[in-house]
């Protein structure tokens, strides 16, 4: 066989391991769009092609971080969080500064109820990556810790990052209203809730709340 044949058959090896990735992140990619429509069962259809793709990956040759960011993500979104542990503690003994996966390992212990965990993990992503892309999730998700966990204060201080980074969500100022009520800030909890109806009017009972909270003014 001529060297010239040799890549000749090679190539598609080559070019399937360069574009499988692209291939799977665009998967998950469009699975997240269906799930954003509540069409869940198509979006699933789409994480499972992006695991499938992800898994030959490492399968055939260890993988990337890539491979493990996508695949842990998309197993995030069928709530397969064991198994996102799983993936992420081989991912992170290998790529042990993606913080991609530790901010997704902190969301999936969340769901555990591994409160320890989660906030273990997502303080070593915001103490690393303070301004990084997923900075805003990993404050509301200490948030909602603290919240559940009665500790105010401290739930407070997370989410008013969360909404500084990142001012879009509604039910992030709904949840930041709440523990300034608990917490007896009347004034910034209508505020809060002012927000909340700004970008989503009708949301929950927020103007019920913030009726609530004008009254204590």
């Amino acid at each position: 066989m001529t060297v010239y044949m040799f890549f000749f058959f090679l190539t598609p090896i080559f070019l399937n391991a360069q574009t499988a990735q692209p291939d799977a992140l665009a998967q998950y990619r469009r699975g997240r769009d269906l799930e954003a429509q509540n069409r869940m069962q198509e979006a699933n259809s789409y994480y499972n092609e992006a695991i499938r793709i992800c898994q030959d990956e490492i399968a055939f040759d260890g993988g990337t971080r890539d491979s493990y960011t996508v695949l842990t993500w998309a197993l995030r979104r069928q709530m397969r969080n064991n198994e996102v542990i799983s993936y992420g503690e081989r991912a992170l003994r290998a790529f042990g500064d993606d913080y991609r996966i530790i901010e997704t390992m902190g969301e999936a212990y969340f769901y555990m109820d591994d409160y320890t965990n989660s906030i273990r993990y997502m303080q070593r992503y915001v103490s690393s990556l303070p301004q990084g892309d997923r900075a805003s999730v990993a404050y509301f998700f200490l948030g909602e810790i603290f919240r559940l966990q009665s500790k105010f204060h401290l739930a407070d201080i997370a989410y008013t990052t969360a909404v500084r980074l990142e001012s879009g969500t509604a039910l992030w100022w709904y949840r930041l209203g709440t523990v300034r009520e608990e917490l007896g800030d009347f004034t910034q909890a209508a505020e809060a809730y002012q927000r909340t109806l700004s970008l989503e009017p009708g949301f929950r009972d927020t103007q019920n709340r913030l009726d609530i909270a004008r009254r204590q003014l």
